[in-house]
């Protein structure tokens, strides 16, 4: 297979190469070519002699030959090894360090250890002998020089908790588990491994670059992460140049300015900004990450961030030049045309004309039908054998011979007819279809059977026997089944044993099929026909003679039928091109009930009265060589093979010394067409000819379901011209032109020719999209036949069929070539010289990757040259592609072996992604590894691909391993925004009136405070202790709370003097125990309860400023104790109110291991308080001094204390009072925390101030008694109650499915008229919808649910209150979002988001949206800050730097133009007011407020304004197992966090859908995907995700996480 000078290495112009074997002297012929190879070369002839012929299209577009004979002996080894290395010089420099002949002695070795040792072979070598290498490792060194190429490149490895990888063994695993005993072995036992590991070394400088990417340990220890480098330093620690770099260097990022930011009180005075670890605002999800380091920040040398680095340094690499992109910018994003590249290929060649087989021989005697031979053989030669079965072992079970089938057929034929009836009518009539459910192993009874149902002038339908219910594809099968009326199966007695039965003993109905009746063909079920019956035998007519399936690329399966008329002409071809004689010996291994197996092996062979031994697959598998005995033992003429066949037995041919294949005349690949066929061929011949096999016999063959056979290499009699090859360029073909690869040796496809068309057909090549114009003679095309063999159509399928079976093809011009149809063939390819077929692969594996066209096949050949190539388990890859962004992305799913380790994995995965981008010019979009024989089976083993995608995209697949690479493929999102300066409203604008550039001003306010006059009473007072003073003397037992344990029975009460009382006691101890001094800070830590209410009113009392802090949870006080101990030193407290029990716990020794506390202020305990009455109660000089302190996490992880003053508190609740209609009289029920915003206001002050009773339901005893809230509410007769997002979360999940049992506990909703939740976030409307469809049953109006909002500012802005119109709800558009536009559409249409109103404004506030950054007024409906100006709103952040100037501009801020008079406060909500057609209460129009997101949460990615929250309702909808999400960036890249409520195994799977629907919905790629367990994501009280705490936990390593997947 050598190079030798012989012929020019190059064409002489850049046409096509195609070797054509000429005969040698004394007229003999030469060998079949040698395998494909990578190199051009001239193709050595078995007597040693060397021809090379090319081949190019002449100035018209001929074909023109050229050639030159020279006569060498064979290539000796040190010429090719010079010929080689010319010849791949321009990779050689990158593959430093190696010896080249290192790199040949790596290749694989799974076809050369076929041949003995080289050495003794060359001494011995006869003229006669070819050389063994052949192409698969030729590609594999095309593979290597393309890896070599990159073996700078980097990647992070993905990494994996151990319980994942169930399925490796344990040696092999990852590293050690976290539990620190193992530990310090382990990373020693493994730094060993590493160091006397793998065998890749030799060629140890293309593997260099995986040893420095694998990464230490993949456990969820950082200090693990150093175990694997001696040393110990990971590689790549993130140093802050190569950061800021990749950060500038990424996608053009502008940073959101933070000027909305509260300040970050975490930090110590003198650490930089950037580095923050949260505290833990931890609610009711305790949150698992620690607030580790508090001042250190995120390791710097932490495993993540190395890896992230690492994948930033890997993005950060120039990619291919990109395509032009899909969109314009403008929010609509309109797809545009893709431009081909002007420098593309072209065909050049003239119109093709159609080509015309050989006239179909007449025969004198040639029976009128397939039926007549059946006969005339069963009569004349009885005795002749037709078909041999074996079993397992190779031994021959049983021979039918013509006799027998014919009269076993016979009485099956007359038992259908006449002894099946069902209420005495005929269950079959003739025409009706009848399935045939028989197993591989058994031929004799398909055979007859197939036979049987042709007698009786019925339709076999021929299936797989369906093992279990689940079978791949088995669904469709039943739905070709019931589509063709099927209503009876023929089957074995042993197989019908063994498909599964219900319990009534009949076999079980499978998913998608019919009923069936299941009939037994054995001999005691059939009758033997009376002797005077007689069996008329028709001439063959165009009815239907039976219907093979076909699944298409879909995975839908469809019925092809072929009339009696194609079934006899397709023999009689067959016959004649493959020159069958009467009583040939032929060996089938493939499937007999379809495809080739059926033609040759069923129908043909009694065409011809052959012999037929059947080779069974489960054979094959125990035995590859099988066939190879049985054409030796029976010395067979023909052998019907695919080329795994040939492959298998290459494999497993060491031990047989004593076979000789010199009987066979034919070897027929039937998958001669695939891209993978020549290796099989070539390797097969270098090893068996010395065993007889002569080249020559080896015949490829084109076949499809739609036109049966298409082109077969005719046997060496028949006198045609010899094989041919073509070394064609991938990229050329990529473009479907057919050009000699002339520059990029690497990236070649080498095909053989599949011999001639078949006997009387008519063959075309047309274009595959759109009308069928004929191709040009160097394009490539569909091959379209018309001939009288071809099946006839789709059953019931008039459409398909129609584009199908009969296509007129078409000239340039548009004129039809001929008025005959054609029949599509599926199969991609042109008619080479000598009007030899070459077809380069098939319509089903044609992925079209952003206008150009690869091959599924042929990736695959390339994947399977990766080394190891033993790594893939038995070769199975399968290669499709998905529809993702409005482009094919290519999946490339491979089974790996069992004892496969994580290292090896991931060095395979990342040569496959190399060779592939490097041979094919084609990105991999996702590689995945799964378990070995987990991928679905087509019937003989092979993979059944339509089914596997099916899992793909279902997140079914459950890889072990999985690599994205979005980065390198996706090359087609919309250019990234750039702001335009001047588009938004300036102060140039004209200002008339309240109009802005035409629009109305976007304000609005709620009622006027001052005109609402009412009987209020607590209005004379301004300060709230006064108010409890006034009402412990008006009402003293009027009862203000009543608060309920978790068994819903009344744990503590309130009325307004024990209220008093209890808030005297508490003064008098601040006063006389702790000494403390007006103005002092006092921290109270208490359970939500009465206490905390009366220590609160003790306070105001003593003239001390009250800070209400959530008590630390006593199981997990390490990350909750940090909060409590920041809150109290960052409020300056001097001393803590709290009860026994939690001040025990403040000073255990678990404390200690958390916080120092000795630290601590003074802890005063308010359990047992002695009964004194303080000397006065103190009156505040003015209104406008300090009331209390506010504190709360934000959900960007910032503890942000704000300052109410007295003024603002009793706004706040008269306010309240007004919209909640709240008086004496009444009761409401409230399931909030009391520590913070709306939810203290309402806990602690509201009752006080208005008087009525408030039912408190503390929401930590939802997690004991999940009913304990409605039942209250309904108990109660509650009109008007409070809760947060997650008690309705916990509602709706717990009680969702016993609202019946609920009702029979006469829980009645019907009271409730509204139901407020409180939040500072855009209303969650799916929750809130579900939570009223759920509670629906129990009377819960659905108008009763709206949502308040509030936020550091102002905690209380609206909140829907008792009067006014319902919440409304708006379509937006997100991507006009994301420019920060609102664009108003309707309901449902795509990329619509729903937006509910946030309840009313309250009394006494105004709001209005302004520009972010020129601070000018927008107009309605446009999106901006909202800006809110009321006499409730806080008087500023309390911090402990002196900040406040900083921040100013958040409490006191004013417009840049218009009104710049008043004094606004800035939110950090963006949203937008809209006036709607309702009426309010005084009979204006009302406006309603949309909180779109907080400012500071916002993503800003590729120029645009993302909101986490729209990509994290995206990704809970892409998989059914995602429970939760949550997305943070972190130096640009895209992090997504998704919990797994399922089992691990699902973990994998999410990768990719997390992937495609953040691409597809959001135009984003996803950097990392982090797969957690439930309960990981950090939420606070009010049910807000905690992003940036989870940021910092996965930076810092403390997630536990089950995998983490960093997109390439």
């Amino acid at each position: 297979m050598g190079l030798t000078g012989a012929g020019p290495l190059t064409p002489p112009s850049a046409g096509l190469l195609w070797g054509s074997p000429q005969a040698g002297p004394r007229g003999q012929r030469r060998a079949a070519p040698s395998e494909g190879d990578t190199v051009l070369r001239p193709l050595a002839s078995p007597s040693g002699k060397n021809s090379s012929v090319w081949l190019s299209p002449a100035p018209h577009g001929h074909f023109r030959w050229g050639g030159r004979r020279s006569y060498f002996r064979d290539i000796t080894q040190k010429g090719y090894e010079k010929k080689r290395s010319k010849l791949l010089a321009p990779y050689i420099p990158q593959i430093q360090g190696v010896d080249p002949s290192l790199q040949i002695e790596h290749r694989i070795q799974a076809s050369s250890q076929a041949a003995p040792a080289g050495s003794k072979q060359n001494k011995s070598r006869t003229p006669n002998t070819r050389d063994e290498r052949f192409r698969s490792d030729l590609h594999t060194e095309a593979v290597q020089a393309a890896l070599a190429k990159y073996k700078e490149r980097k990647m992070p490895m993905p990494s994996k908790r151990r319980s994942v990888l169930v399925q490796s063994s344990v040696e092999a695993c990852t590293p050690p588990d976290t539990s620190s005993a193992s530990e310090d072995e382990g990373s020693l036992r493994r730094q060993g491994r590493m160091a006397s590991s793998t065998p890749y070394q030799a060629h140890a400088s293309v593997e260099h670059w995986f040893n420095r990417v694998i990464q230490g340990s993949s456990t969820s220890s950082s200090a693990s992460s150093t175990s694997s480098h001696p040393g110990g330093r990971p590689h790549a620690a993130a140093n802050p140049t190569a950061t800021a770099t990749a950060l500038t260097d990424l996608m053009a990022h502008t940073q959101l300015d933070n000027h909305s930011a509260p300040p970050d009180v975490r930090r110590p005075v003198g650490a930089p900004a950037a580095r923050r670890a949260a505290p833990g605002g931890l609610g009711v999800r305790e949150s698992r990450v620690g607030v580790r380091g508090v001042s250190e920040g995120v390791p710097v040398n932490s495993r993540v961030s190395s890896k992230i680095q690492q994948l930033l340094n890997t993005l950060k690499r120039p990619k291919r030049p990109p395509l032009r992109e899909f969109f314009v910018d403008d929010f609509e994003e309109l797809l545009d045309v893709q431009h081909p590249d002007p420098n593309q290929p072209k065909p050049e060649g003239m119109q093709m004309s159609p080509l015309e087989g050989e006239s179909q021989g007449v025969v004198s005697n040639w029976p009128p039908s397939l039926l007549a031979s059946l006969q005339r053989w069963g009569t004349t030669h009885p005795k002749s054998p037709c078909l041999t079965g074996l079993d397992n072992a190779g031994k021959p079970v049983y021979t039918l011979t013509y006799g027998k089938l014919w009269t076993r057929s016979q009485k099956l034929a007359y038992t259908l007819m006449n002894k099946l009836s069902t209420r005495n009518e005929p269950l079959l009539r003739p025409g009706d279809r009848v399935a045939l459910v028989f197993p591989n192993n058994d031929p004799v009874m398909f055979m007859v059977a197939f036979y049987g149902c042709l007698l009786a002038e019925l339709v076999p339908v021929p299936i797989e026997v369906p093992l279990t219910r689940k079978d791949a594809g088995s669904q469709q099968i039943g739905f070709l089944l019931g589509s063709c009326g099927v209503t009876l199966a023929l089957t074995t007695d042993a197989c019908q044993k063994g498909l599964p039965k219900a319990q009534t003993g009949e076999v079980v109905t499978f998913k998608g099929w019919p009923r069936l009746l299941w009939f037994v063909t054995d001999g005691k079920h059939v009758v033997k026909p009376p002797k005077d019956w007689y069996l008329p035998i028709r001439d063959a007519s165009n009815e239907i003679a039976y219907i093979e399936y076909k699944t298409s690329k879909e995975g839908s399966t469809m019925g092809i039928t072929v009339s009696h008329a194609a079934m006899l002409a397709h023999c009689h071809a067959l016959t004649q091109a493959c020159g069958y004689s009467e009583g040939e010996t032929i060996t089938n291994v493939l499937d007999f009930k379809r495809d080739a197996g059926l033609w040759h092996g069923v129908l043909t062979s009694v065409m011809n009265r052959m012999h037929v031994i059947s080779i069974p697959y489960s054979l094959m598998k125990v035995n590859p060589l099988s066939w190879i005995q049985k054409v030796h033992t029976y010395k067979a003429r023909v052998a019907v093979v695919k080329s795994r066949d040939m492959h298998w037995s290459l494999l497993a041919q060491r031990d047989q010394r004593d076979i000789s294949l010199s009987s066979l005349r034919m070897l027929i690949v039937a998958d001669g067409a695939n891209p993978w066929s020549i290796s099989s061929c070539d390797a097969f011949l270098n090893v068996f000819q010395a065993r007889g096999l002569r080249p020559e016999v080896i015949c490829p063959c084109a076949c499809s379901s739609e036109a049966m056979t298409v082109a077969i290499r005719r046997p060496p009699e028949t006198g045609i011209p010899p094989p041919g090859k073509a070394v064609l360029s991938m990229s050329g073909l990529s473009h479907s032109v057919i050009r000699v690869d002339t520059e990029e040796k690497l990236s070649v496809l080498t095909v053989q020719d599949v011999g001639q068309i078949m006997p009387g057909a008519l063959v075309c090549v047309v274009r595959v999209e759109g009308t069928p114009y004929l191709c040009q003679t160097d394009e490539v095309g569909e091959i379209c036949v018309s001939s009288s063999t071809t099946s006839i159509s789709y059953y019931g399928l008039p459409g398909m069929t129609k584009n199908v079976f009969e296509t007129i093809p078409v000239t340039a011009s548009g004129v039809p070539i001929t008025d005959r149809p054609f029949t599509r063939t599926s199969l991609l390819g042109f008619v080479g010289p000598d009007n030899l077929v070459f077809v380069v692969g098939k319509m089903d594996g044609l992925m079209v990757v952003s206008g150009r066209r690869h091959n599924a096949d042929d990736v695959v050949a390339t994947a399977l040259a990766v080394e190891p190539m033993k790594f893939v388990y038995r070769g199975r890859i399968a290669v499709f592609s998905v529809s993702v962004l409005h482009d094919e992305r290519i999946v490339v799913v491979a089974e790996q072996r069992p004892d496969a380790s994580e290292e090896d994995s991931f060095q395979w995965m990342s040569r496959v992604l190399q060779a592939i981008d490097s041979i094919h010019q084609v990105g991999v979009y996702c590689l995945a590894l799964v378990p070995a024989n987990t991928l679905p089976k087509a019937p003989l083993g092979g993979i059944h691909i339509s089914e596997t995608k099916q899992r793909f995209l279902e997140g079914a697949l459950h890889p072990c391993n999985v690599l994205m690479c979005p980065h390198t493929c996706v090359t087609n999102l919309p250019k990234p925004r750039q702001k335009q300066p001047g588009t938004e409203v300036g102060p140039a604008s004209m200002i008339v009136g309240n109009l802005v550039a035409g629009k109305r001003i976007a304000q609005a306010c709620g009622r006027d405070v001052a005109q609402l006059e009412d009987n209020d009473q607590a209005r004379k007072f301004l300060y709230m202790q006064d108010v409890l003073q006034w009402r412990a003397q008006a009402t003293p037992d009027h009862p203000l709370f009543i608060l309920l344990n978790a068994k819903g029975t009344v744990a503590s009460t309130a009325s307004c003097l024990q209220l008093h009382k209890r808030a005297e006691r508490v003064a008098v101890a601040l006063m006389e125990k702790g000494r403390l001094n007006t103005g002092d800070h006092v921290a109270l830590v208490y359970p939500p309860g009465i206490d905390l209410i009366a220590t609160f009113y003790g306070c105001l009392y003593a003239g001390c400023v009250p800070v209400t802090v959530r008590p630390p949870h006593p199981q997990n006080l390490a990350t909750t104790l940090p909060t409590v101990k920041m809150i109290v030193e960052v409020s300056k407290s001097v001393c803590i109110l709290t009860t026994q029990a939690i001040m025990k716990l403040l000073r255990s020794k678990e404390a200690a291991a958390a916080v120092d506390v000795k630290s601590w202020p003074m802890v005063l305990d308010t359990d047992d308080l002695p009964r004194k009455k303080p000397p006065q109660i103190y009156k505040p000089p003015t209104p406008e001094m300090l009331a209390y302190l506010d504190f709360s996490v934000s959900t960007t992880g910032i503890l942000a204390g704000v300052k109410m003053s007295h003024a603002a508190t009793s706004a706040l609740c008269r306010s309240i009072k007004l919209q909640c209609e709240l008086y004496p009289s009444r009761q409401i029920a409230i399931c909030l925390d009391p520590y913070c915003g709306l939810g203290f206001a309402l806990w602690c002050l509201c009752s006080v101030y208005s008087g009525h009773q408030s039912i408190l339901v503390p929401p930590l005893e939802l997690e004991s008694n999940v009913s304990l809230w409605l039942s209250a509410v309904s108990q109660y007769k509650v009109r008007v109650t409070f809760c947060s997002y997650s008690v309705m979360e916990m509602c709706t999940k717990g009680l969702g499915s016993q609202t019946e049992a609920l009702r029979l506990r006469n829980v009645n909703l019907s009271c409730v008229r509204t139901c407020m939740v409180v939040a500072e976030e855009r209303p969650r409307i799916t929750l809130t919808q579900s939570f009223s469809k759920i509670f629906k049953d129990l009377g819960l109006s659905a108008r009763a649910v709206s949502t308040t909002f509030g936020c550091r500012v102002n905690v209380a802005i609206c909140l829907q209150g008792t009067a006014g119109p319902d919440p409304t709800t708006v379509y937006v558009d997100m991507r006009a979002l994301r420019h920060d536009r609102v664009r108003l559409v309707e309901r449902g249409s795509p990329h619509s988001l729903p937006l509910m109103e946030s309840g009313k404004i309250l009394p006494g506030v105004k709001v209005i949206i302004a520009n972010t950054e020129t601070k000018g007024p927008l107009g309605d409906s446009h999106l901006g800050e909202v800006w809110v100006s009321s006499p409730h709103n806080a008087t500023g952040y309390y911090t402990v730097y002196g900040e406040e100037a900083l921040h100013a501009d958040h409490f006191c801020t004013k417009l840049s133009f218009g009104d710049t008079q008043t004094v606004w406060a800035r939110t950090g909500y963006l949203g937008f007011l809209r006036r709607t057609e309702l009426t309010d209460a005084s009979g204006e129009r009302h406006d309603a407020l949309y909180v779109v997101g907080s400012l500071d949460e916002t993503l800003e990615l590729r120029g645009m304004r993302y909101h986490p929250i729209d990509i994290e309702t995206s990704v809970i909808r892409s998989h059914k197992s995602i429970a939760e999400c949550a997305v943070f960036t972190w130096t640009n890249l895209l992090v997504v966090v998704v919990e797994l409520e399922g089992s691990e195994q699902e973990a994998l799977d999410l990768v990719a859908l997390v992937t495609n629907v953040v691409l597809e919905e959001h135009y984003l790629i996803v950097g990392v995907v982090v797969v957690v367990d439930p309960g990981v994501i950090p939420i606070n009280s009010r049910g807000e995700k905690q992003r940036m705490h989870l940021r910092d936990g996965f930076l810092a390593d403390q997630l536990d996480p089950i995998y983490v997947a960093y997109n390439m």
